[in-house]
């Protein structure tokens, strides 16, 4: 088979993945497991204290609440607000569909009721 055949049968072939961790085929017998750490633990095996957000002085309360107000004053901003005629017609779709179901699941709760009822009857109950 030619360079050129052998190209064309194994294109878009992708290579083969190396394993991510050793077999136990590469491993000698007798080779103990690797420690699994607890979740939260550095390298030496002490507790890491996980810190939220930025390293550095904590800001103040009422900082904070001014950032916080900045923050979702700015967000509010980018939300795209329906207009009133979009309010409107989605509130009749879920007024319609409201009634819809509520008619439909009445319906059929008289009629299993139905059902049962004169099974009932017939069954000598």
């Amino acid at each position: 088979m030619s360079r050129e055949e052998d190209e064309d049968e194994n294109f878009g072939a992708l290579p083969e993945p190396t394993p991510a961790r050793d077999t136990s085929l590469e491993k000698p017998i007798g080779t103990p497991a690797p420690r699994a750490a607890a979740f939260g633990e550095g390298a030496e095996g002490r507790a890491v204290r996980r810190e939220r957000g930025l390293a550095g002085p904590r800001t103040g309360f009422f900082q904070r609440t001014g950032q916080f107000l900045r923050d979702t004053r700015a967000e509010m901003r980018r939300v795209s607000w329906p207009s009133a005629n979009e309010v409107k017609n989605t509130t009749i779709i879920t007024l319609v569909a409201v009634v819809f179901f509520a008619i439909y699941l009445f319906g059929v709760d008289r009629v299993w009721s139905f059902l049962i009822e004169h099974l009932r009857s017939w069954l000598g109950g």
